[in-house]
């Protein structure tokens, strides 16, 4: 029975992170190539040409996001930006959702910005005990004001599902920068620690052989 079982976590280490990898590309594939349920049902390449040609709607979307970088980076495009974003501003509901996602988006894509930029060590849930955390940004000024210290917000992921965790202000000094990158560092969150990054791989190789020798 423990040889059995040995087995078959083995083929479950192979299987799940092929299928799990494919199910998220289909998902994305088919959200791309859905682009054309957007279209009245006349215009959706379906009922023109009578048949469905697969990939049609990812080459659509590639097109799409080519023509409105473009159109985007030019003086005109940013112009247009602009009122659009002055539009959303006005309806209600819809500015508070639409500005909150431009903000987040702006912040962790921007190649210069400070989201999820280092990666931290701070002391939690306790003293002496250390978990990983990124730095998310810069502290408000009203914030910072009322603790009259220097301050920086962090995000501490919980594991194996990084996507959920805990928003904290804390004091820089009580923080230590590491040098991993952000996907060493989620590497090493989901697998419970158990996957180490690759210039601590190649260095504990080179200390057994070392070791041996």
């Amino acid at each position: 029975m423990h040889k059995l079982r040995s087995y078959l976590m083995a083929g479950l280490l192979v299987w799940l992170p092929i299928i799990v990898t494919l199910l998220i590309i289909r998902f994305i594939i088919g959200l791309l190539d859905g682009v054309f349920g957007l279209l009245p049902a006349k215009y959706q390449p379906d009922y023109l040409f009578g048949v469905h040609i697969p990939g049609l709607g990812i080459i659509l979307s590639v097109i799409i996001l080519l023509i409105t970088g473009l159109t985007v980076t030019n003086f005109l495009g940013k112009q247009l930006v602009g009122y659009w974003d002055a539009l959303m501003a006005r309806i209600p509901l819809v500015r508070s959702i639409h500005s909150g996602v431009k903000q987040i988006l702006h912040t962790m894509f921007t190649p210069d910005g400070p989201a999820f930029r280092k990666v931290l060590l701070v002391e939690y849930p306790r003293r002496e005990m250390w978990s990983i955390a990124f730095q998310t940004g810069k502290v408000s000024p009203k914030v910072k004001k009322v603790l009259e210290e220097d301050m920086v917000t962090i995000f501490i992921p919980t594991t194996p599902n990084p996507t959920s965790g805990f928003l904290m202000i804390v004091p820089r000094a009580d923080t230590r920068e590491v040098d991993l990158t952000v996907d060493e560092a989620l590497k090493l969150v989901i697998s419970l620690g158990v996957v180490q990054s690759a210039s601590e791989l190649a260095a504990s190789k080179i200390g057994s052989v070392n070791s041996n020798t």
